[in-house]
């Protein structure tokens, strides 16, 4: 399982936001004490392999590299073939610079980093004097030095050839970059977001079989999510929209139909399904009035989790790209929202932000297609510069659409949601999208699944634990998907996949 090592930033706007995002340390990366395994070379030592004779399948090598210097570069473990990569990023060994290390598994929906790193020295660290060591996606590595390389695809069996001196071959073995040169850096995130998640009830909600009673009775932090932390815990970032406040104030909102709410420590329930950050700018953040909104706020900052709401902007750092998220409830401002969605992605952009989420709380509730203005607003955002619009509050799911190379979803229904005992339409999904870097550029692809899911392990009831469908009720919900998202050009596969 892959150990997420985000960095969170804050954004702060104007003195009443100060405090206004959750701060999280980076998860120090730990490596394992390394098993070298030597690549293996040309009989006679020229990188020029005999005729007829074949790197052998799953005989790729491990690059085993501890390093000494003061600019503290991790270790650096390649298993080729395997369930794992760790991959040192961006550092030159025996300089002053220090460098990350990140964990990839290779074969996965999110891809692999690249690294690049330039070896000073021979000792401890496999590979020859003077050498670059390009890891790359998907598990290819290429190695080229003054005289010779050999790029080995993980698994798989690489040709005989020789580099001239100072080439480099790229990492899909296909041909050779001009002297000097090494391949672009790609980075790939995928992100995960799902829907309403209520972690409590509502005022004059029974407490048989409720959330509250199931929490009590000792089912455990991670209960809720136990289904959907595998998926969660391999991605870059998860986003839900926490809809009502935890806290324990009893000063309710007068005139609400609905005030929700949960115990502060219900936030742990988030930290042990892997969620990393939270939409909050819906139509039940005030429930219970400012004090619920300043307790929900300390709860989540006390467990690293990052938030954002009206101005309240907010990003996450991954992988080198940084993440923004701007989270707005039309619902209750109506097109109010669109100063919050124009200053929030140029604040984001010009602090760096390389990747900026709309959050938007809208539409219809139990109405399966977007209104005119969810549609309106969604282009909006596209046309101001956001990467992706995610739509919530319907409580059902709504379609997918397609503008301008990007996409919008109007409605990701519920999630692990408390407020109904029993709701009648349980379906709901996880979208994910991997998003594509070459040497800091984000490229134009279009790499999107969505996974088909029930806010409930049970069908007679709520039990308050999203799981992934299968077989014909995920095809069922697939269908349901694909008729909503229809007249926006939009259509998955059986798999879930995005068909191009």
């Amino acid at each position: 399982m892959r150990e997420k090592s985000g960095v969170l930033l804050t954004i702060l706007i104007g003195a009443l936001l100060s405090g206004a995002c959750g701060n999280q340390e980076s998860v120090p990366a730990s490596v394992a004490e390394l098993e070298a395994v030597p690549i293996k070379q040309a009989e006679d030592g020229n990188g020029v392999l005999p005729e007829g004779q074949n790197w052998e399948k799953g005989s790729l090598g491990t690059v085993d590299e501890a390093s000494e210097s003061s600019g503290g570069n991790s270790a650096s473990n390649v298993a080729f073939g395997g369930m794992e990569e760790n991959i040192t990023s961006n550092g030159a060994s025996g300089s002053g610079e220090g460098n990350r290390t990140s964990n990839e598994a290779p074969g996965s929906s999110k891809g692999n980093d690249t690294s690049n790193r330039t070896s000073g020295s021979s000792a401890g660290n496999g590979v020859p004097n003077g050498t670059s060591e390009n890891s790359g996606q998907n598990g290819f590595a290429g190695t080229a030095s003054g005289d010779n390389g050999q790029v080995l695809p993980a698994g798989g069996q690489a040709e005989g050839g020789v580099l001239a001196s100072g080439e480099n071959l790229n990492a899909a073995g296909g041909g050779t970059l001009p002297a000097g040169e090494l391949q672009p850096e790609e980075v790939k995130i995928t992100i995960s977001v799902a829907g309403d998640v209520t972690l409590g009830n509502y005022i004059g909600q029974g407490y048989e079989i409720s959330f509250r009673q199931t929490y009590d009775k000792g089912a455990g932090d991670s209960y809720f999510f136990e289904n959907v932390v595998d998926i969660f815990s391999e991605d870059d970032l998860t986003l839900v929209n926490l809809e009502g406040p935890l806290t324990r104030s009893e000063d309710f909102r007068e005139g609400q139909t609905y005030c929700i709410s949960g115990d502060p420590e219900y936030v742990n329930i988030l930290t042990a399904g892997s969620v990393e950050a939270v939409s909050m700018a819906n139509n039940h953040r005030l429930d219970y009035k400012e004090q619920g909104t300043a307790d929900t706020v300390e709860a989540l900052e006390g467990a690293g989790i990052l938030y954002a709401y009206d101005n309240n902007y907010c990003m996450y750092e991954t992988g080198g790209i940084r993440i923004g998220i701007v989270s707005v409830n039309e619902v209750g401002q109506g097109a109010g929202v669109e100063k919050y969605l124009q200053d929030g992605i140029v604040q984001l952009r010009e602090d760096g932000a390389d990747l900026v989420f709309a959050c938007c709380h809208w539409g219809i509730e139990r109405e399966y297609y977007p209104e005119d203005y969810q549609e309106s607003l969604g282009k909006k955002c596209i046309d101001w510069g956001y990467d992706l619009v995610i739509g919530h509050h319907p409580h059902v799911l709504q379609g997918i659409e397609e503008y301008q190379g990007k996409y919008i979803i109007y409605s990701l229904g519920n999630f692990c949601f408390g407020a109904n005992r029993n709701p009648p339409d349980k379906d709901t999904m996880i979208f994910q999208q991997t998003f594509t870097f070459r040497d800091g550029e984000k490229q134009e692809d279009k790499d999107i699944r969505v996974i088909p899911c029930s806010v409930s392990s049970v069908t007679s009831r709520n039990d308050y634990k999203p799981t992934p469908a299968e077989g014909e009720e995920a095809q069922r919900i697939l269908d349901k998907i694909n008729e909503y998202s229809r007249d926006f050009g939009v259509e998955f596969d059986s798999d879930g996949y995005l068909s191009q």
